[in-house]
């Protein structure tokens, strides 16, 4: 540490007043940027942070810039203590020439709270170090016990969050109960929302258990069964990285508050990891997350739905990864509900997959407009979907849109692991169809599986896999592996020889793929058409399921010259699986 000799007291004086000036340019600086330049006031902070006992630890070399407050006089100086008042000039003088060395003025006397410090006694002393340039002043220190400790960068925003803590604390004891819990926030106001959300966990904790539940049992059961699962998808999907600043609590609030938005939109209950993946989409400020979202919507103006390419493959299954929902691979079915299957067969063939899978079923039913006349029907489809669901034992919900139909359930179907559809208007065979098929549209974009029906349900059982090797007949064979092990389905894989390609390579990845996974299958091969091989097959083999991989070429090429999945969907009967 180094300062200049303090010269007269005339030079002093100047001193003083090029740190007045210096204090002016600060508060106006202030005013400008919206941060504090006062110091805290040290009752205000004991008050708020409900300080207690306090304890002498003697002298101490503390840093200056962690003397943040002071006992009274945090009005007379500035954060940095430069002088505010004219008044203090003489005063101030007199301690700049005395001050020809730390050693030549007594130590000054402080409070501590943390890491942060409050001046007793010794403000000029403090202000005349910094202004020669100091880092350090010795002092006599009283720490002060407070159960929320502060930072020598504290502000007045911070403080009032830091008091709402202190109060937190005291009302819940959960750092006496939980003592590695950090339940800090950056936001004011949150501990209050934060302490109703334990006090409906215990109201529902009580109806559950029929009996009145303890507040420190509630509060306990919360944190470790409500607050830490949430914090630890938080955690494995790194959110904190896309909300600089923030801390687990604050996203932990932000994510609960936006599932819970989610599932009144949709009107069932969304996992915590799918409502974490969309907050990030949406709302993470960092440049790439944005960048995404605007090109997204540039993209959508200028393409037309027919002719825009949807998700990569595999980003499906990279979700389900992420959210350790590989367990079960299809929890949660979407079944459009419409006139057009007045057999229910799309739900029929959606309740044996959901008894496969002990998955619930999610009914959807979207009309152009929203006639008044239309509400006893509305009511008549959803009663009946319910019905339907209950007499099988499975668990549904059903809900009502209003708008564009492939674009309602493609908007729905992304909440989901499976849309099944019953198709009574497949692609046409012209380019102007195919341009004008929602149908189309929705398996290209939907980046779920979708699962078209036409006729009678099956326990899909026997199952056929056409498999090329190409991207999204990878999602098949890993969809086809999983039925096989899971379901204990029987298993055909079928590959076919095209123009410069044989296929022999293709049967060798899947039967690799299969017996690594210990899965048996019946290996097929065969040359010619590559739809009506499939067909074929399927006919010949008694399947109950085909699996294929989604739309492979680029959508311009297929709405012009027309795909194998479009042939398919207009030719079989049978259930057909178009994977992503």
């Amino acid at each position: 540490m180094s300062y200049s000799p303090t010269g007269s007291l005339g030079s002093a004086v100047n001193d003083f007043h090029v740190s007045r000036r210096r204090a002016a340019m600060e508060d106006i600086m202030a005013r400008i940027t919206g941060k504090s330049a006062d110091l805290l006031s040290f009752e205000e902070v004991s008050r708020k942070l409900r300080a207690g006992s306090k304890v002498d630890r003697g002298l101490h070399n503390v840093p200056l810039d962690s003397i943040v407050g002071s006992v009274g006089r945090y009005t007379d100086f500035t954060r940095s203590f430069l002088p505010r008042q004219t008044s203090d000039e003489q005063r101030w003088a007199r301690v700049k020439v005395g001050f020809s060395d730390l050693k030549g003025l007594p130590p000054v006397e402080l409070f501590q709270i943390g890491e942060a410090y409050f001046v007793l006694d010794g403000n000029h002393r403090i202000s005349v170090a910094r202004a020669v340039g100091a880092t350090h002043i010795e002092a006599y220190v009283k720490e002060v016990q407070t159960k929320v400790k502060l930072t020598s960068d504290v502000d007045p925003d911070e403080l009032i969050i830091k008091a709402e803590y202190a109060d937190f604390l005291i009302q819940t004891g959960i750092d006496q109960l939980r003592p590695d819990a950090d339940l800090t926030v950056t936001i004011p106001g949150q501990y209050r929302t934060l302490k109703e959300h334990i006090d409906l966990h215990r109201y529902f904790m009580g109806i559950d258990q029929q009996r009145d539940i303890s507040y420190k049992a509630a509060m306990v059961h919360w944190y470790d069964e409500v607050y830490l699962p949430i914090v630890q998808v938080i955690r494995e999907k790194g959110i904190l990285r896309d909300f600089p600043g923030r801390t687990e609590t604050d996203l932990y609030l932000w994510l609960s508050k936006h599932r819970a938005e989610l599932g009144n939109e949709l009107g069932w209950e969304v996992p915590a990891e799918k409502a974490a993946t969309d907050l990030v989409s949406r709302y993470s400020p960092t440049f790439r997350r944005a960048f995404s979202r605007i090109k997204a919507k540039v993209l959508d103006w200028l393409i037309p739905d027919a002719i825009e390419s949807g998700p990569e493959p595999g980003m499906w299954r990279q979700e389900r990864v992420v959210t350790g929902q590989e367990e079960r691979l299809f929890r949660d079915i979407l079944v459009p509900i419409s006139d057009a299957d007045p057999e229910w067969t799309a739900l029929n063939e959606a309740v044996e997959i959901a008894r496969c899978e002990n998955g619930q079923l999610h009914g959807l039913m979207v009309m152009q407009n929203a006639e008044k006349e239309d509400e006893e029907c509305r009511e008549e489809k959803r009663n009946e979907f319910i019905r339907r669901c209950e007499e099988a034992g499975i668990s549904g919900d059903f809900a009502f849109e209003v708008g564009k139909i492939e674009k309602k359930i493609r908007d729905r179907g992304r909440w989901t692991d499976l849309i099944v559809l019953h198709v009574a208007h497949p692609p046409g065979d012209r380019m102007q169809d195919r341009l004008s098929s929602g149908l189309h549209t929705l398996i290209r974009r939907s980046g779920r599986p979708v699962l078209t029906v036409f006729g009678s349900a099956h326990v899909p059982r026997r199952i056929l896999l056409a498999f090329d090797g190409s991207p999204k007949s990878r999602e098949a064979l890993y969809i086809a592996t999983y039925m096989a092990g899971k379901w204990k389905a029987r298993l055909t894989v079928l590959t076919i020889a095209t123009r410069g390609n044989l296929g022999y390579e293709q049967m060798r990845q899947a039967r690799n793929y299969l017996k690594s996974h210990g899965v048996d299958a019946h290996y097929v091969h065969k040359f010619g058409r590559v739809d009506q091989c499939i067909i074929r097959t399927s006919e010949q083999d008694g399947s109950h399921l085909i699996l294929v991989g989604g739309y492979g070429d680029p959508a311009i090429k297929e709405v012009a010259m027309g795909s194998t999945v479009d042939h398919l969907i207009r030719n079989t009967k049978m259930p057909l699986l178009i994977c992503y």
